[in-house]
């Protein structure tokens, strides 16, 4: 029972709290309505506006849940299209597409990404706002690619479409304080640690003012996805198991991994997973083998260089997302085919192919983000604390404000920009190295950083962290 107040759990719950207010206050529906009126009436567009806002709400709520909101506005839509107008199954395919790949955008977007951060610690440890300045770009770049993919498969004969969504913000007391409320958290997620609270937190944030000023009651309560949460539970259960009793350790060590490639071992998990996730739950799949691949991955020292557990870690939960080629793969999938608009065929059609790009995608991703020191190294805010005291800092103490204004000398130009370029340059080492001695709280420098131009001090901020 421990497992279910896991922080992971208690990050679950808030998203659910967030997904199920906008719900009952219609602000999934009201934003669909103002986000789509850019896209005009061309199908394409269309459906890339569909496909835009179904992803970003399935990063912040269900996947499910998303998929049978967008369907519901997308069937006056469908009876535009003649009935073997190709245009039919393209728009109901990219609804579940769209919410199977949005949920990676985020650690509360689907239940593999929450059981990955359960086994990323220590100097693997990744923020809600690191998560998001990788998973968001990923999610942009397969949502065209899924784009492009359904629109050659499945050309609309239809060159015209009115997609019209009626209903207006409420403005009640407690439907604004659900507005504030959710830009709030999400702002605070953002943000990380800077503020003092970590994700898990600042979850709780929406759990307790919907739950005090009653926007979520008792009836609300029975409708949250209680499975699911007990699904995540038992799985950590299932990890802390494997990993106490030694049985995953066994279990990589009974196969002789380090006699084959890295390249081998990362590819070969990473699309048996995908394998898995098409033919049963991804929570599940998720649940069972990544106890086993955190502990392969800090046994096998030849994946070190392509970024060790990270890089396995999140290549598979990635790839156990990307496994939508059936209508049984996943709730988002079996709504699209209960429309009858849509076959298995043509489902897998898109699916495998997604699924394959994308895991090659995900590792190509994940190794670049960690070989520049953005993951599972150094923050990313440490070195925007950096390159702003070094261009800041050094600049105002010269003649002139800011390197890029007209200087006094060319001498004195000089001069800064060798200085920035000097200090950027050990920056960007002291980053990749593997033992990283920079403090986790990278903020704190910016403030330094403040304190020493307002208080015309000079002396490199470098030369204190070195």
């Amino acid at each position: 029972m421990a497992t279910f107040a896991s922080p992971i759990i208690m990050l679950f719950l808030g998203g659910f709290f967030l997904a199920m207010a906008a719900t009952k206050y219609r602000l999934d529906v009201n934003l669909a309505r103002v986000l789509l009126k850019p896209f005009g009436s061309d199908p394409r567009f269309v459906m890339l506006g569909l496909m835009l806002i179904t992803g970003i709400f399935s990063m912040f709520m269900s996947n499910t849940a998303t998929t049978a909101m967008m369907l519901s506005i997308l069937t006056p839509v469908i009876a535009v299209f003649g009935p073997k107008d190709p245009g039919r199954i393209a728009f109901a395919l990219c609804i579940p597409v769209a919410a199977n790949i949005g949920g990676i955008g985020t650690p509360i977007g689907t239940p593999p990404n929450a059981i990955a951060l359960k086994y990323l610690v220590g100097d693997n440890y990744i923020s809600f706002g690191e998560w998001m300045a990788f998973g968001v770009p990923f999610v942009v770049v397969m949502m065209a690619l899924a784009w492009m993919l359904i629109n050659f498969l499945y050309t609309a004969d239809q060159k015209k479409i009115e997609l019209s969504i009626k209903g207006k913000f409420l403005k009640t007391p407690k439907a604004i304080m659900v507005y504030i409320t959710f830009a709030l958290t999400i702002i605070l997620w953002l943000m990380g640690s800077s503020h003092g609270m970590n994700s898990y937190t600042v979850a709780l944030i929406p759990v307790a003012i919907f739950s005090l000023t009653g926007i979520i009651n008792k009836e609300d309560l029975k409708k949250i996805s209680w499975d699911v949460l007990w699904l995540v539970s038992g799985g950590i259960a299932l990890g802390l198991a494997l990993d106490k009793t030694g049985l995953a350790r066994l279990v990589v060590h009974s196969i002789p991994f380090d006699g084959f490639s890295p390249y081998v071992v990362l590819f070969g998990a990473a699309f048996l997973c995908l394998l898995m996730a098409n033919f049963m739950s991804h929570t599940a799949t998720a649940n069972l083998l990544m106890p086993i691949m955190a502990a392969l991955g800090t046994s096998m020292t030849s994946l070190t260089p392509l970024g060790g557990e990270l890089t396995l870690i999140l290549v598979v939960t990635f790839a156990a997302s990307l496994g939508m080629s059936l209508p049984i793969s996943t709730p988002p999938n079996a709504l699209a085919h209960a429309t009858g608009h849509v076959q298995s065929s043509q489902m897998a059609r898109v699916g495998v192919i997604l699924g394959v790009v994308g895991v090659m995608l995900s590792f190509v991703l994940v190794w670049l983000l960690h070989a520049v020191g953005h993951i599972g190294r150094c923050q990313w805010n440490y070195w925007f604390a950096i390159i702003f005291q070094s261009l800041v800092v050094r600049s105002l103490s010269m003649p002139s404000k800011l390197c890029f204004v007209k200087r006094r000398t060319m001498t004195d130009s000089i001069m800064c920009w060798k200085g920035s370029l000097r200090d950027i340059s050990r920056a960007t080492k002291m980053a990749s190295s593997p033992n990283c001695s920079m403090p986790r709280k990278g903020h704190s420098l910016v403030y330094t950083a403040f304190s020493r131009v307002l208080g015309w001090r000079h002396q490199p901020l470098l030369q204190k962290l070195t």
